[in-house]
């Protein structure tokens, strides 16, 4: 699939993320306040790829032993809070690492937020310690919507802004 560049220039999925990468950057430069990080960061994702219906952070609760509770997100309705190991969220959060799913319907336990979601990739966000502090969630309204490419993109791009 390709996308499109804000100069209408068709590019492919890894030099979009590269381009979008380099405006969140420079949008946060400087800026310290991790909310207002969370915010512009699934705000621009959201913008930036057509199948991204669904673009927010899952804060881990500091009051709360091993839950997520929303932060912020771009999209419909998210859940409120989410365990870990419950869902795509919990499971990146229980186990560290980027979980993606082809077909939420086959997930054992999916949490369905949204009803149109089919597919859905859940990235842990790690603060500069090695702390889990997050996960971002970005569902897709198609089957099959994420791969390595995103993956690779999207660890890379939270590394970059909370570690």
């Amino acid at each position: 699939m390709s996308y499109v560049a804000r100069d209408d220039r068709p590019v492919d999925k890894a030099a979009r993320y590269l381009e979008v990468e380099a405006e969140i950057l420079a949008v946060l430069d400087g800026e310290p306040n991790i909310v207002a990080r969370m915010a512009t960061v699934s705000s621009m994702l959201s913008d930036a790829f057509e199948d991204f219906f669904w673009t927010g952070f899952y804060v881990v609760d500091p009051g709360k032993d091993r839950e997520l509770v929303v932060g912020p997100y771009q999209g419909t309705l998210g859940c409120l809070r989410i365990a870990f190991g419950r869902g795509v969220c919990g499971a990146a959060a229980e186990t560290g690492q980027t979980q993606i799913v082809d077909d939420v319907h086959a997930f054992p336990g999916h949490i369905a937020c949204d009803g149109r979601t089919e597919s859905e990739i859940v990235v842990p966000v790690f603060d500069a310690s090695g702390a889990l502090i997050a996960v971002f969630d970005v569902d897709a309204t198609r089957r099959s919507a994420f791969d390595g490419v995103d993956a690779d993109a999207l660890e890379r791009l939270l590394g970059k802004v909370f570690g």
